[in-house]
């Protein structure tokens, strides 16, 4: 079972994705921002990473580069998810 880290400031996408990780066996943590889920990366250290692209705080992108530059959570996998095209 792995700890997945889901990153969305949309509740809906949040339940979605969260219910998915879950039916497949998984544990799923939920952040509701840039900000929260660089915070949930280094409180969780999980498995792996969904992250929203566009949030008003902090993007995915943004998000992403503070994980990657933290010694604790830089080798954890991040999957870019988004619903723009």
């Amino acid at each position: 079972m792995a700890k997945i880290l889901i990153v969305d400031d949309s509740e809906t996408h949040l339940y979605s994705l969260s219910k998915i990780v879950q039916d497949e066996g998984h544990e799923a943590i939920t952040a509701s921002g840039g900000e929260e889920g660089v915070q949930a990366a280094k409180d969780h250290v999980p498995d792996l990473i969904l992250m929203d692209v566009v949030m008003p705080d902090l993007n995915g992108f943004q998000a992403t580069r503070r994980i990657s530059k933290n010694e604790s959570t830089s080798k954890i996998p991040v999957i870019f998810v988004t619903t723009k095209d």
